[in-house]
């Protein structure tokens, strides 16, 4: 895929934002814990920077109730060491983790029951995407940006909008979003976001080699890709979530207007208030009837 329409550095440089999803209730139920899950993303956080010493990594925590920064290797302090033993980069990485699972644990406390345990992806990805437009405008030379969404828990529903506007801004901006998901079912919303951005979704088999997967797959620039035969998506889900319940649709009503998903007909758009005439309830009523008629 190409990069950002501006000046580029060499082919090679990357600037890799990555999205750990950090959710409580899907650590507690994985086979790996989040301890192991962490020391696999050091390891590859270290090998991108490793390999191009103009290389960038930004780390966004997306926890259950918010998302935050945690690591930006664009700061100095980030390339020296501390005590001649662990990085700096490792330290201040699990320090800012560690102060934002405490503020995003206290969020969770004021939830209310029945809502999917899923993560704010929505969130993380515009936040994602607003570091690299700040980028694009910082100076006439930048690395080829791309994001990795490190997920596991399951898709909300009632992110759908949010997170379709983020993938079409990052396919406008050309930015590739690059997905790892973990969890024991796919996830129909990076499935698409790699779909369409033109980058690489894949669900590792053994979580135990998390490390292998993302060296081998996730850690090629987007120059090298060209040469390589990495995954490629096979019956992505494009599926919708409806406006009204927050439930994924086969089959459902569209405003002419705004464009909203509706499970159900209904006399009037509850999102941009816009009234449909008796020629669409009447439309509306027959496909109802064919579609329970039984056929001979």
């Amino acid at each position: 895929m190409a990069s950002a329409p501006s000046k580029l550095y060499a082919d090679d440089v990357s600037l890799v934002v990555v999205l750990v999803d950090t959710n409580p209730f899907f650590w507690r139920a994985s086979s790996l814990s989040f301890s192991q899950f962490l020391s696999h993303v050091l390891a590859f956080l270290n090998a991108i920077l490793t390999l191009n010493q103009l290389n960038q990594v930004v780390v966004i925590a997306t926890g259950y109730n918010s998302c935050n920064y945690i690591f930006d290797s664009s700061s100095d302090l980030n390339q020296s060491f501390e005590n001649g033993r662990m990085p700096v980069m490792c330290s201040s990485l699990l320090q800012k983790l560690e102060e934002f699972l405490i503020k995003d644990e206290q969020l969770s406390k004021e939830v209310p029951e029945g809502r999917i345990k899923s993560s704010l992806l929505s969130g993380s990805l515009s936040m994602a995407l607003c570091y690299i437009q700040r980028v694009f405008r910082s100076g006439a030379l930048h690395p080829h940006p791309r994001i990795l969404c490190l997920q596991g828990s399951p898709d909300g529903p009632e992110q759908y909008v949010a997170i379709m506007n983020a993938i079409f801004s990052a396919q406008r901006s050309m930015v590739p979003i690059d997905s790892c998901y973990m969890g024991a079912q796919n996830s129909a919303f990076l499935q698409q976001a790699s779909y369409i951005t033109g980058g690489v979704h894949h669900k590792p088999q053994h979580l135990d080699g998390l490390f292998q997967y993302l060296m081998t797959i996730f850690a090629t620039d987007l120059h090298s890709r060209s040469f390589l035969h990495l995954p490629k998506p096979v019956g992505v889900d494009f599926r919708a979530s409806c406006f009204c319940h927050k439930n994924t649709i086969d089959m459902g009503y569209i405003c002419s207007v705004c464009l909203s998903i509706f499970c159900k007909h209904h006399k009037k758009c509850s999102t941009c208030g816009s009234v449909f005439g008796q020629a669409q309830s009447e439309a509306a009523s027959a496909s109802d009837k064919k579609r329970k008629t039984p056929e001979t």
